[in-house]
């Protein structure tokens, strides 16, 4: 994927291969891809909320970590991000794909 200037790279699940070239535009085309054709504010509090927790532990947060912390339910998880907060939500954050259940 090309996005400005930058060529994003994917591994065969669709995560980025390099995190650090993630940015609002990156995250704009991912969602794309995904099927998400605007980021609402509660798409952007999802997303850098992983990417804050990701960059502190090196992992991505749970996913009942993401709803005690952003204020959100499973369900609205699955409504914003239909592929998933593992899937949909970490991609769109331009994490490395997750180890384990997110």
């Amino acid at each position: 994927m090309k996005v400005n200037d930058k060529e994003i790279e994917f591994d065969n699940d669709g995560f980025m291969i390099d995190p650090g070239l993630w940015d609002e535009k990156v995250a704009h085309a991912i969602a794309l891809e995904e099927g998400i054709e605007e980021m609402t504010e509660d798409h952007w509090k999802i997303a850098n909320f992983i990417r804050d927790y990701w960059k502190e532990h090196d992992l991505a947060p749970t996913v009942r970590l993401i709803c005690k912390d952003v204020g959100v339910g499973v369900r609205q998880i699955y409504k914003l991000y239909t592929s998933g907060p593992a899937r949909g939500a970490c991609r769109v954050a331009g994490l490395p794909k997750p180890d384990g259940c997110v």
